[in-house]
């Protein structure tokens, strides 16, 4: 399977999706159907790795805050849509080795917030460097996305989301500028990829 249990239920979350957050996916024709990508969304919810994956029909790995594997139930089921760890804390060369093995080796997508953690009022937070650093030096796309109306649903102190709208645009992929100098190609990504996910978020 692609992404084992969200292969199974993806029906389900799909139309659960759609009929409690008015789920809304635009621009899923820019989804490579093939070749190793890096996704790169804001953040918003704890749904939001869910909700992005619904159109990737491909094999899809998660970099996750190391510290939620070891909440109980939760790590489980993050390692089963299968989620790998990352110190948000400082640079981890362990979640880095763990990306590139998946991009070079299987050609999968790897999906990275940049944000790191959630948006504490749904502005667009500051972006890290980390994963157009890696796409950088791989010669590897960014796909960016936006996920606009999550925070008004479900946003941070809130246990359970409410009913609200929420719409998810797939930007055109972002090919690395090969010309420049590692840290700049990383920086240009990095810039092109904030313009285009704030280019579709909700005023």
């Amino acid at each position: 399977m692609r992404t084992p249990v969200l292969d199974a239920l993806r029906p389900l979350i799909r139309g659960v999706s759609r009929f409690y957050f008015g789920l809304e996916l635009r621009g899923t024709e820019h989804i490579p159907d093939r070749g190793p990508l890096v996704v790169a969304p804001n953040h918003q919810t704890f749904a939001d790795p869910v909700l992005v994956t619904i159109p990737i029909r491909r094999r899809v790995y998660y970099m996750a805050w190391r510290r939620l594997f070891q909440v109980p139930l939760l790590g489980r089921l993050i390692r089963l849509l299968r989620a790998f760890p990352v110190d948000l804390d400082g640079r981890d060369p362990g979640a880095v080795r763990a990306a590139r093995r998946r991009l070079v080796d299987e050609d999968a997508v790897v999906m990275i917030f940049p944000e790191g953690g959630r948006s504490v009022d749904g502005t667009l937070g500051r972006f890290h460097l980390g994963a157009f650093r890696l796409a950088a030096s791989l010669g590897v796309p960014v796909l960016p996305v936006t996920i606009s109306g999550g925070h008004e649903s479900w946003p941070p102190g809130r246990r359970w989301p409410r009913r609200g709208r929420i719409t998810i645009t797939y930007h055109p992929p972002i090919a690395v500028n090969a010309a420049a100098e590692p840290r700049a190609a990383a920086l240009d990504l990095a810039a092109r990829a904030r313009a285009a996910i704030a280019s579709a978020l909700a005023p």
